[in-house]
């Protein structure tokens, strides 16, 4: 009976002690989010990553699609198969982080210069036009002029699929008709043919 009794105390006294360390340590100091702190000069508790530390999960084997470099210089092309989804994606990340300087159509003439911002070069022009894709991955990982970095907003992957749409403005504002098949051509002018229908329509109804 004894016996039974010292077991019972002192499987109640190892729970004690575990609880107790369990309750130290849950109330151990820590810092809540956005929390300021006075022992950092900037004042913020929440740190920046170390510079050169990659998180899990973010290794992709593939220098080009992280970097946009090929053995060390400016890459052209991309890194991964360019589909309607890519460039749907980007079209979504290029409204969101790129419009407001760049404009809708990547003219320059977005509304933050329009306001007196500095305003960006046209993506329209002959040079970047012809510039490798691994330029504009560039720029936007680590700013030019008055463009700041993207890399902690934006992910590699976004980052191309904002080049893939990028490139599809430039065929918008650029493209010839030399370079469509017949079938897209007659796609082409089907909808002119009948706008010129309506039009008339419109101004017989007018007069």
């Amino acid at each position: 009976m004894f016996r039974g009794k010292s077991r019972i105390a002192a499987v109640a006294l190892a729970l004690m002690t575990l609880a107790a360390c369990r309750q130290k340590m849950a109330n151990q100091p820590r810092y809540d989010p956005y929390e300021p702190s006075n022992f950092f000069a900037d004042g913020m508790s929440a740190r920046p990553r170390i510079e050169g530390t990659v998180a899990r999960g973010e290794i992709s084997n593939n220098p080009f699609l992280d970097t946009g470099k090929i053995n060390g210089q400016i890459g052209d092309g991309f890194p991964m198969a360019v589909t309607r989804e890519v460039i749907d994606r980007g079209h979504s990340r290029f409204d969101i982080y790129c419009a407001q300087c760049h404009g809708r159509v990547g003219n320059g003439m977005g509304m933050i210069p329009a306001r007196g911002y500095r305003r960006p070069p046209s993506f329209h022009t002959d040079k970047l036009r012809t510039a490798p894709t691994g330029h504009f991955f560039d720029v936007m990982t680590n700013g030019f002029g008055a463009m700041p970095p993207y890399r902690t907003m934006i992910n590699p992957q976004d980052r191309w699929a904002i080049i893939a749409y990028i490139r599809a403005l430039q065929l918008s504002q650029n493209a010839n008709a030399a370079d469509l098949t017949s079938e897209q051509r007659a796609q082409l002018d089907a909808p002119a043919a009948t706008g010129e229908g309506h039009g008339a329509a419109a101004e017989g109804a007018h007069h």
